[in-house]
């Protein structure tokens, strides 16, 4: 070979390597923040960079998931109590189960109306939330204990972030009363106590197979996706940023298939998606406080975002968390099926226990472990934008 040709071959590698070194060291700065002993590459985001996964292969890494142990739900009065039992949350096949058991099976029935249970316990078994008497509660005749054991996880220590897009491939439970979810929740309520923070709910549905309003199935063939937010409690706008979506096919419906929950989350806009098609979009546009009129609606209400962004309160760092709650005095309403229990009863628990032989048989739980009653969850995936 020439000298020049052999200068020219030098040459050429050199560029390519240059090249080569210059594409894997490229990094376009992403606007996502992440936080937590999990986040990945928590000081130096890129654009496209896949922050978080969890494929749930093994056993349940409980560096990553935290449970809540408590017997308040959100704030919607369920029937069930958070726990950390292997009974009730456990990784098989490489999915997630979280699962629904009776109190009574542990304690038997006669404990729900006279026995007292308390949460509190070692460091790594304390009750999570204290509020509506959270930590410990005695059974009476009008207010048994909470009949259903069941389980929420959250990433609260683990993995935070702000802004990204998100995919959870997830298949719900089947049931009368279920109540799955996967929430994202505000790291610290930098604008104050629920809702001024905001709540993500990527994901919310019914458990029932056949609940028909207005000849729609709300139940498991149908899912809802939502925003929290507002100044106050009673100043919730949660109905202006809703979305439902009902699954088309009946052999592929939410509950007997797998599906992917989808969020895009960005400084301008957060939008839901299911397999990749769009459920609704909630733009921000000058600020929630003007779009949605708060000071209109609520005159002489302060408005608890002014020192942030437009999307505030969406521009903090959010974790995740997935539960599956029962009944409660919100999500199902009281025209709706034959509800065994009315929202504004103050013996709900109760009511609802006494009508178990109409709704326990839809679990199935004597059945492969209560599998169709199991919320399971395949993958969750985080990337940044």
């Amino acid at each position: 070979m020439a000298i020049k040709e052999f200068n020219l071959l030098i040459l050429l590698t050199l560029v390519t390597i240059h090249a080569t070194r210059g594409a894997i060291t490229k990094c376009e700065k992403s606007t996502t923040i992440t936080s937590g002993s999990k986040a990945v590459n928590e000081k130096k985001v890129c654009s496209g960079d896949l922050i978080f996964e969890e494929s749930f292969d093994g056993i349940l890494d409980l560096d990553i998931w935290h449970h809540d142990s408590t017997f308040t739900g959100d704030t919607l009065h369920e029937f069930q109590w958070y726990t950390n039992n292997r009974s009730n949350s456990f990784v098989e096949d490489g999915n997630l189960n979280l699962r629904p058991t009776l109190t009574a099976d542990d304690f038997g029935e006669y404990f729900l109306y006279s026995g007292t249970l308390d949460l509190h316990g070692a460091p790594n078994e304390w009750c999570t939330n204290a509020a509506n008497s959270g930590c410990i509660r005695s059974g009476s005749h009008e207010n048994i204990l909470n009949p259903i054991k069941s389980a929420r996880l959250r990433t609260l220590n683990s993995f935070a972030f702000k802004y990204g897009k998100v995919e959870i491939q997830a298949k719900l439970p089947s049931g009368d009363w279920l109540l799955p979810s996967i929430k994202f929740l505000p790291l610290r309520n930098a604008y104050g106590r629920f809702p001024a923070s905001g709540e993500i709910d990527l994901l919310e549905a019914r458990g029932n197979r056949d609940l028909i309003k207005n000849s729609v199935n709300i139940g498991n063939e149908q899912i809802t996706s939502t925003l929290h937010f507002g100044p106050h409690s009673e100043a919730d706008a949660w109905q202006s940023t809703s979305f439902t979506r009902n699954s088309n096919d009946k052999s592929k419906t939410f509950a007997n298939s797998f599906h992917r929950y989808q969020m895009e989350w960005t400084s301008d806009k957060i939008t839901f998606s299911v397999d990749d098609i769009e459920t609704g979009t909630i733009k921000a546009k000058n600020g929630f406080w003007e779009k949605y009129e708060f000071e209109t609606k609520y005159p002489g209400t302060h408005n608890p975002w002014f020192s942030g962004t437009k999307i505030a309160p969406f521009d903090q760092e959010f974790y995740l968390s997935i539960g599956l709650a029962v009944g409660g005095s919100h999500f199902f309403n009281d025209d709706i099926g034959d509800k065994p229990w009315s929202n504004s009863s103050l013996t709900a628990a109760r009511d609802f226990w006494q009508a178990r032989n109409e709704w326990l048989p839809t679990w199935k739980i004597n059945e492969n472990r209560t599998k169709e009653a199991s919320f399971l969850i395949d993958y969750i995936r985080i990337w940044a934008l």
